[in-house]
């Protein structure tokens, strides 16, 4: 057998990546899974979070003034969280905290005259604007 053959090369061996390939794109997929995941649990977070200067607002329009002493302590402070970035509605606001005064630090208060009520109505009108 010394006649062998002598031109017949051995096998070559072909690299294969395939495998790199597969996980590359299993890790792919799951980062766009994620992603996506993250981005829809964010949009509805974002819906589902209150906006407190709308809360607030509400609760300031809709003040019961038959118990003056309790709305006027109410509106000194629900006009102070709502006018915090609000310059006009400080000014409005600084006005009417003098007035609400005269019905807050008494056993006995008068009924709300018309004057308190239309600062009130005016700081209502300026923030519904802002908000």
């Amino acid at each position: 057998m010394d006649n062998e053959l002598r031109d017949i090369k051995p096998l070559l061996e072909i690299p294969d990546s395939s495998y790199y390939i597969f996980l590359a794109l299993i890790a792919l997929a799951v980062i766009l899974v994620v992603a996506i995941v993250w981005f829809l649990v964010k949009k509805f977070w974002k819906k589902k979070k209150v906006n407190m200067q709308k809360v607030y607002f509400e609760e300031f329009k809709n003040l019961d003034w038959t118990n003056v002493k309790q709305s006027a302590y109410e509106a000194t402070e629900l006009g102070r969280k709502l006018t915090l970035d609000n310059e006009r509605g400080q000014e409005i606001y600084s006005q009417l905290v003098p007035m609400l005064e005269a019905y807050k630090y008494r056993k006995e208060v008068p009924a709300l005259d018309e004057e308190t009520l239309k600062q009130y109505n005016l700081l209502v009108h300026i923030i519904d604007e802002s908000i």
